[in-house]
């Protein structure tokens, strides 16, 4: 049996896991602001991922019009922040 690293046995283990997501999506969550800006990070109510889909809910409706044209640039920036291509594409609702 090989030996892993602590960090690489629970990159193996988030791997596999249901849980990935969600802590994909607090890994994003901390960087949001920094990514997309204050502005936008005080109107998003929630960040999520589904798979390789970033679900990005606001109520603020000329925000939603601006992420929906920002669409590429966000699935850039979260991949960039993240260091590995974990988005694919981006859900305005």
């Amino acid at each position: 049996m090989g030996e892993y690293s602590f960090k690489a046995a629970m990159q193996l283990y988030l791997n596999k896991s249901r849980i990935k997501g969600d802590i994909q999506a607090l890994q994003i969550d901390e960087v949001w602001e920094k990514i997309m800006g204050k502005t936008v990070a005080r109107y998003t109510d929630k960040l999520q991922i589904f798979g390789d889909k970033l679900i990005i809910t606001t109520n603020v409706a000329p925000l939603k019009q601006e992420l929906k044209y920002q669409k590429e640039k966000i699935i850039q920036r979260v991949n960039e922040a993240l260091g590995q291509k974990v988005i694919n594409e981006v859900v305005i609702q």
